[in-house]
């Protein structure tokens, strides 16, 4: 194992040979005519470097200053072998011991012997290029340790007074070094000075800020002797803006762009509030870093710009060499921001107060209108006119978003007249798109290249470019406000920041004119809606309910037809209702069965049960495309109509002209049709029900008929004859058999009671085994009797309920006699068990399938007989999978 880094003291100073006095002096003499020469900060460096070497016979030399409150020790300059990573320009943390840390701890000469086992990030890099010897002295300025001069040797041994001279020759160069910082320390100031005097100037001429900006970025690149620079600004939504820039070599393209502030410097000098420098962009993720990579930038310097107290900025310089910017860098920027943030308030006020004007005269003529109730498209024109106008844009639009993902253009403003109004687009390509993305401001710099149905309508106005703000009403994201600029003229930079100021007044105006429409809105719904219920309270037809519902949501909408379609069992659709405007209706009849097929909105409403739009019929297939057209149809919004969980069928509104429909009929027309889906199924029920009465009322009296008949034709014939021969047999006795004749005539009259009898006992007949023994027996002798095998799972104790006990007896017996006559089925399942106060019953068959309660009378007869005690049947019948019947009868009393 290596020994622990040993720091050798200092030993006493050997006597100085004259010889090597006078070289050393003759070395301080041609540095110190450099500082007289006014040479940069930068030769005096190297020339220090060069001249340490050469008369102290060294391989290598290094100058280096500590920074950054002595936790960084930055390399000035370097003389003889070294690796690249200790250039001149990096950094190096003082985080482990090292000789440059001994150094600045001790002030005082240090050698160091061995780097083996030492911490930090300066000791590994000494380990892995091979430096284990090192010997530095303190350069101290002005009584403090300002840097260190050192040299290093990979294997060979340093001179062994090595530290002594250096730190002899350090005196006499720390007062060159004195005297050059105070060269330059002069010059930057006069040069700073000068360069804040014409921004100042700049500034007090009222140049616009962009201007201001662009100056202020020239100026303190050159300063710095960096290659490019540039303003931020940051942004309430957590973003910052390139405002204005300056580059030696192209153009600022980056003006006006937004960027995340994470990953950048401007985010790091957000975080900290101070000044912050990135010494390489190579791997650093983000948008941020992208940029700045495809820029050709490789490290940056900035300083953050308070105005009036709040953190405004930063303003920011670039590197396109491979050595970081000048150690100093913070310091000049910091400097030159506090006149900057001046100048850029007093620019902000003056342009804040005119702006600030501008924007409360068009936003009191906006109130006015809205104020004195002006309709939404006018008060939508109106603050699009007004927005273009404020930010001097050639056009805006005003749009909103939609449920299905589109955004309809609401209002506009071009000096040509804006026609697309009413008009809806997917978001892709649009301005709108990137404000639906990220709730913020947004902008779209070119629209040449742009995808989608929105760019090609910007293209063809003309529109180049366009910058957009949210539009909140009432915490949710209504829309967008945007203004475009044709050619390739850039918005203003802070367009963005004045459209945000503008949409929250908007905003509150539009909730207003909203909050007034939807009371208007609201109370004509409600009316229609009362005057459908009306009429079905009155027992109307369904017919002509189904007419007035079309008549009422076509004016409510407003709509040029309506037509309301019911869904049968096969998949078709029957219209049931129709209205026009005009007062006359082609295409399909009412009552007329017709195919559901794409491309119509009743195809697209029953694929995803929500409301759906077709905006041209002009390529729709198909039969009812076909009458769509022949009815005038131009577009169409249709709605589901859901009655008890069901799909039951759909209503369609209409558009005979090029004007589509409301945009917001989608949202309305859910509104109407619950209630109208509460109305039908009160109508349907209700019918059912009246229906279900005369079923049971019929088959009561046909049960009666047959019964009277079968009495009449059979027992009763034969009483009636018995009767008659007793008459007989009475009126042929002679007269002295009077007593016999008496006891004659008593047993007719019981022979008229009882038939009398035995007709109001057949009123009520049953099977008797039932009416003795209960359900158990009755089923299980429903099983013994049934030609297909039956399986019985019989859990019921005691007796039930008597309509309970006859119903659910049919119900087996219906279910055995289908399963034998029609199902073809081998074996059959009855399980029977009371669960929560109802008896459930339920049959199933391994047959055909296929059963269709509709096409016969006895599952018709017991959905009757189950509903007359509150009960309720299902049949499923796949076919090709047997049937499966279950029956829920509710107990009306516990059994017994």
């Amino acid at each position: 194992m290596s020994r622990p880094a040993q720091f050798a003291e200092p030993r006493e100073q050997d006597r100085v040979e004259p010889e090597r006095l006078a070289e050393e002096q003759a070395a301080l003499r041609r540095v110190a005519t450099l500082v007289a020469q006014s040479a940069s900060s930068t030769e005096v460096f190297s020339a220090v470097a060069q001249e340490v070497a050469e008369v102290l016979h060294l391989s290598n030399t290094a100058v280096c200053r500590y920074d950054d409150q002595d936790t960084v020790m930055t390399v000035l300059a370097v003389w003889g072998d070294h690796p690249d990573v200790f250039s001149a320009g990096s950094r190096w943390p003082l985080d482990g011991p090292s000789m440059s840390a001994e150094v600045l701890r001790t002030g005082r000469p240090v050698r160091i012997e061995d780097y083996t086992d030492l911490p930090g990030g300066l000791a590994a890099a000494a380990r892995e290029h091979g430096f284990n010897r090192v010997a530095g002295a303190p350069i101290i300025v002005d009584g403090r340790v300002w840097g260190v001069i050192s040299t290093s040797s990979p294997d060979a041994s340093l001179p062994a007074n090595l530290e002594d001279r250096l730190g002899q020759f350090t005196e006499l160069v720390a007062t060159a070094i004195a005297n050059s910082q105070a060269h330059d320390e002069l010059t930057r100031l006069v040069e700073e000075q000068a360069a804040l005097r014409r921004v100042a100037t700049l500034a007090a001429q009222g140049a616009p800020p962009a201007k201001v900006f662009e100056a202020v970025s020239a100026e303190v690149a050159q300063l710095v002797q960096a290659e490019d620079a540039g303003v931020t600004r940051y942004e309430a939504d957590g973003t910052f803006t390139a405002l204005g820039g300056w580059t030696t070599s192209r153009a600022h393209t980056v003006t006006g762009r937004r960027f995340p502030l994470e990953g950048s410097l401007s985010g790091l000098i957000f975080e900290t509030r101070g000044a912050s420098r990135i010494d390489d962009f190579e791997d650093r993720p983000g948008p941020v870093a992208a940029a700045v990579r495809e820029l050709g930038w490789r490290s940056a310097v900035g300083a953050p710009i308070f105005v009036e107290g709040r953190l405004w900025g930063a303003l920011l310089v670039y590197s396109r060499s491979k050595q970081p910017l000048p150690p100093d860098t913070e310091s000049r920027l910091v400097e030159f921001t506090e006149i900057v943030a001046t100048a850029i308030a007093s620019a902000e006020n003056r342009q804040g107060l005119a702006d600030l004007l501008e924007e409360q005269a068009a936003l009191r003529r906006v109130a006015t209108l809205v104020a004195a109730g002006a309709p939404a498209a006018e008060l939508f024109e109106a603050v699009s006119a007004e927005v273009a106008a404020l930010v001097g844009a050639d056009g805006s639009a005003l749009t909103r978003y939609e449920a299905d993902g589109t955004v309809t253009a609401v209002g506009g403003w071009t000096e040509g007249g804006y026609k697309y109004v009413g008009t809806r687009y997917p978001v892709e390509g649009t301005v709108s798109g990137v404000i639906f993305e990220t709730h913020r401001p947004g902008r779209v710099d070119n629209y040449t290249d742009a995808p989608g149905e929105a760019p090609e309508a910007a293209r063809e106005m003309g529109w180049h470019a366009s910058v957009g703000a949210t539009i909140t009403v009432e915490g949710r994201l209504w829309g967008a406000l945007a203004v475009v600029s044709k050619g390739d003229r850039r918005l203003p930079l802070d367009t963005e920041r004045r459209l945000v100021e503008f949409t929250d007044l908007v905003a509150s105006a539009i909730a207003n004119s909203q909050a007034r429409e939807e009371v208007g809105r609201l109370a004509e719904e409600q009316a229609a809606l009362r005057r459908v219920a009306t009429l079905v309270a009155d027992g109307a037809e369904p017919a002509k309910v189904f007419e007035a519902v079309c008549a009422e949501v076509g004016r409510v909408i407003p709509a040029d037809a309506a037509a309301l379609s019911r869904r049968e069992a096969d998949g078709k659709l029957t219209a049931l209702g129709t209205w026009t405007r005009s007062g006359g209706y082609t295409g399909i009849h009412l009552g007329e069965p017709f195919p559901l097929e794409r491309g119509g909105t009743a195809h697209q409403v029953f694929a995803t049960r929500h409301p759906a739009r077709v905006e041209s019929y002009a390529g729709v297939p198909g039969r009812g495309g076909a009458a769509a057209r022949l009815a005038g149809w131009r577009s169409a919004v249709g709605s589901p109509i859901v009655v008890e969980g069901d799909l039951w069928g759909v209503i369609t509104v209409a558009s005979t002209s090029d004007r589509p429909l409301p945009a917001d009929t989608e949202e309305r027309l859910p509104e109407f049709t619950d209630l109208l889906a509460t109305a039908i199924a009160n109508a349907d029920s209700r019918a059912e029900l009246d229906a279900s009465r005369a079923r049971i009322v019929a088959t009561a009296d046909a049960t009666r008929r047959r019964i009277e008949r079968d009495l009449h034709d059979g027992a009763q014939q034969q009483l009636v004859s018995l009767a008659l021969e007793l008459r007989a047999m009475q009126a042929a006795a002679p007269i002295e058999l009077q007593e016999h004749r008496a006891e004659l005539s008593h047993v007719v009259e019981g022979l008229t009671s009882v038939l009398d009898g035995l007709r109001e006992i057949a009123l009520g007949i049953h099977p008797a085994i039932l009416a003795e023994g209960g359900l158990g027996p009755s089923l299980k002798t429903l099983a013994r009797r049934s030609p297909v095998p039956v399986e019985l799972d019989l859990q019921v104790e005691g007796r039930l309920p008597e309509p309970v006990e006859v119903a659910a007896y049919y119900v087996v017996s219906e279910a055995l006699t289908n399963a034998a006559k029609h199902a073809q089925a081998s074996s059959v399942w009855v399980h029977v068990v009371v669960e929560d106060d109802v008896l459930r019953v339920a049959v199933r068959d391994d047959g055909l399938g296929g059963a269709d309660a509709r096409r016969g009378s006895g599952l018709i007869g017991l959905k009757d007989r189950a509903e007359a005690i509150g009960g309720s049947i299902c049949v499923e019948s796949i076919r090709g999978t047997g049937t499966s019947l279950t029956a829920e009868l509710p107990l009306d009393e516990p059994t017994r």
